[in-house]
């Protein structure tokens, strides 16, 4: 909607809305005057927090008990108002009052339920804006009550602010017996757990885990040194085998010369390694004897060896009894075989051989044993964690009870009415003249009157009322050319000339007829403005045209532009004028155009009366003049001569000889009109309907144009009148007549 339309609407409308403004106005200036007078008393109090009491099957992480009102005071102040405009709060004052007191000056009666209604329909409760306060407001007829009446909705209303938000006591044997149930069921909980604990031979899960991991993964790590270690003696002692064979078969011949039985020689190697490790492992037991007690698990390996060893050499000796003649040999000889070196790295070699064999045999068994220990650990988690579990999920319900427990008992102590979360920051005032009801009554009477007239008059101009008004609705609302757009002539009784316009006779002289009225300025379709009276000798009849004649002459040469855009050359040119309904000004603006098109001077232009009702200018001298045939003769058209170059006819006379039926009579005219000498043939058309033939002649026309009224004719009737004339392919301009402007040139122009 732009400026223009508004400003339309404004002006057009502006009898209403003054007229319902006013009324808004005025009932606004009586209604201190049948308002009765109102006392007010006023109070304010300040939410700090609420302070919610939970019953104990609310549970959860983020159980706060205070809750703070947010920013905007729409969460819990909202419920705070719901209380105080409560009707249970008012049932209680009126029964601490009684109704009677209530009702004393309000009406009068003892109606208990009238006496509530009254309390809740005069409470107004309110929060200011970004405020957590609450502002409490009681209206009455009697002075006397309205402070009362606010104390005691306050008292009430922490009363049951209290009852609502914390049901103090209201839990304690539920919540004592819950409490001493759950620290049962926590110490059987933990009894369970250690219980099972124990049974794994931990105190910790995930330390033993930890640890077990730790230790098995040293362990491995020392099995695969000592293997590599294993590796490289064994290779090493085998070398230092092969360099003493040679000295070995040496002395072992000898042994042999000195004894009646020689030892084998694998023995007698065997034997010396054997020998050579248990001296190596009782330096070493010597050595470990002087830093560790006989206790120590590595004193015990060391013995173990030694035991071993002595075993082992103890069964080779009974077995071959030429080893002790090595023995002694070795003994003489004991200066010879430490000054020999490569004997003496043999057996070091060989004794660290069997003490790695010994240290990975020991840690096989060690790391089975704390594989033993993890499998276990593991088989007992299970259970393990899901006693932890329980544990801690009783001791949260336990310490929760126990909270609830303690601050029930606090609340309970305290009492309703003690606890300072809701603070009375304005006690109910004295009784004053209450104005602020009143103001806002008037200001709703006074800007609902402005505003209801305005809704009003847009309301029609956009919904109900669904005519045509302006011309720029034409194009955008039929789609079709506007040609010309003809004000509304006479307003209230007062011709509106138009600038440069002046009253001009349509014909150059007069006879003495009484001229009729102009039907454009009454809106009258019964007879074109021309007027038929006594001739002189050339048959000559006079008539008017005032401020139209402009329009018309205006509607001629937009006529002819457009036939000259369309090349369209022929003679005679067959223009219609037609409307959706009567009244619309067809006759007057068909008159006008056709005695536009004559001043020309160009041709002849003829004017047909196609609707049938036997108007004036037909007759001469009391008889029908002149018919559509005798208009196409030369001989017999003189009587329709009305002025210079203007013929009127009527299609309707009795002296015609064609067939009745328009459509068919058409076709047995238009080549006639073809052979005529008219420049322009004018027909006046009835107003397009379901039963007119008018659809049915467009199609001889070249041109039709739909007259429409503005402010009468509705868009959806032009639009069905615009289908019917475009299914006979004929070319449709508009005519807008007796439109209206009424908003000041100097506010908004139209052309």
């Amino acid at each position: 909607m732009t400026l223009g339309d508004f400003f339309y609407v404004l002006f057009r409308h502006k009898r209403k809305i003054v007229v319902i403004s006013v009324l808004g106005a005025v009932t606004a200036l009586i209604l201190p005057f049948v308002t009765p007078r109102l006392y007010e008393s006023e109070a304010k109090l300040f939410i700090r927090y609420v302070l919610e009491s939970k019953s104990p099957g609310q549970l959860g992480a983020n159980d706060s008990r205070i809750k703070s009102p947010d920013e905007r005071g729409e969460n819990i102040i909202n419920t705070e108002l719901e209380i105080l405009t409560s009707l249970d709060l008012a049932q209680e004052v009126v029964s601490n009052l009684g109704p009677q007191r209530i009702l004393s000056k309000a009406g009068g009666g003892t109606d208990y339920y009238q006496a509530v209604g009254l309390i809740h329909k005069n409470l107004l409760v309110e929060v200011p804006k970004k405020s957590n306060v609450i502002r409490i407001l009681f209206q009455h007829p009697d002075p006397e009550i309205v402070r009362p009446v606010l104390n005691d909705l306050i008292a009430i209303y922490f009363k049951r602010h209290a009852e609502i938000h914390r049901s103090v006591g209201a839990f304690d044997g539920v919540l004592v017996q819950e409490t001493d149930k759950l620290r049962a069921r926590l110490v059987e909980t933990e009894r369970e757990l250690r219980r099972a604990k124990t049974d794994a031979g931990i105190l910790s899960l995930d330390d033993s885990k930890k640890a077990h991991s730790e230790q098995i993964a040293k362990i491995r790590q020392e099995i695969f040194d000592a293997e590599a270690e294993l590796a490289e003696r064994q290779a090493a002692a085998n070398e230092m085998a092969k360099l003493l064979h040679t000295q070995s078969m040496a002395d072992t011949n000898q042994a042999t010369a000195t004894n009646d039985v020689a030892a084998p020689v694998a023995k007698i190697v065997e034997y010396r390694r054997v020998s050579a490790l248990l001296d190596f492992l009782e330096k070493k037991d010597q050595e470990q004897s002087v830093e560790f007690t006989a206790t120590v698990s590595r004193v015990k390996e060391v013995r173990e060896q030694i035991a071993e060893a002595e075993k082992l050499k103890t069964q080779l000796e009974e077995e071959n009894p030429a080893l002790l003649a090595v023995k002694l040999s070795e003994t003489k000889n004991v200066t010879a075989a430490q000054d020999s070196s490569p004997r003496t790295d043999f057996l070091a070699e060989m004794a660290r051989v069997t003490a790695l064999q010994s240290k990975i045999r020991v840690l096989n068994d060690q790391l089975e044993s704390i594989r033993k220990e993890a499998t276990t650990v593991e088989e007992a988690e299970g259970s393990i964690l899901e006693l932890q579990r329980k544990k801690e999920l009783e001791e949260a319900n336990y310490k929760y009870f126990s909270q609830s427990l303690e601050q029930s008992q606090i609340d309970e102590a305290l009492g309703a009415g003690r606890v300072s979360n809701i603070s009375e920051i304005q006690a109910p005032s004295p009784p004053t003249r209450a104005a602020s009801k009143l103001r806002k009554t008037m200001a709703m009477a006074l800007f609902g009157g402005v505003f209801g007239a305005f809704a009003l008059a847009f309301l029609i101009e956009f919904f109900l009322d669904q005519t045509l008004k302006r011309p720029k609705e034409i194009e955008t609302t039929l789609g079709l050319p506007l040609f010309l757009s003809i004000p509304l002539m006479s307003r209230n009784g007062k011709p509106q000339l138009l600038n440069g316009a002046s009253r001009a006779p349509l014909l150059s002289q007069s006879t003495g007829v009484e001229e009729k009225r102009d039907p454009v300025l009454e809106g009258d379709d019964s007879s074109p403005q021309l007027t038929a009276g006594a001739a002189n000798g050339n048959g000559t009849h006079v008539g008017t045209m005032h401020t139209f004649g402009a329009f018309s002459g205006a509607l001629r040469d937009r006529l002819i532009a457009y036939f000259e855009i369309k090349k369209l050359t022929h003679k005679p040119k067959l223009v219609g004028l037609t409307s959706c309904a009567g009244g619309s000004g067809v006759s007057t603006i068909a008159v006008g155009l056709a005695a536009s098109l004559s001043e020309t001077g160009d041709g002849n232009v003829l004017l047909v009366d196609m609707n049938f009702q036997g108007t004036a200018h037909q007759f001469y001298k009391g008889t029908l003049a002149c018919g559509l045939d005798d208009a196409l003769a030369l001989e017999k058209r003189s009587n329709a001569l009305v002025q210079d170059n203007l013929y009127v006819v009527s299609a309707g006379s009795n002296q015609d000889n064609l067939p009745r039926a328009l459509p068919k009579r058409f076709s047995h005219l238009v080549p006639k009109l073809k052979c005529s000498d008219y420049d322009y043939i004018i027909f006046d058309l009835p107003p397009v309907s379901q039963i007119s033939p008018t659809d049915r002649l467009s199609r001889f026309m070249d041109m039709m144009l739909l007259v429409i009224e503005s402010e009468k004719t509705d868009r959806e009737v032009v639009k069905a009148a615009a289908i019917l004339l475009s299914e006979s392919k004929a070319n449709i301009g508009v005519i807008l007549n007796k439109s209206r402007t009424y908003v000041p040139r100097r506010l908004h122009q139209e052309l």
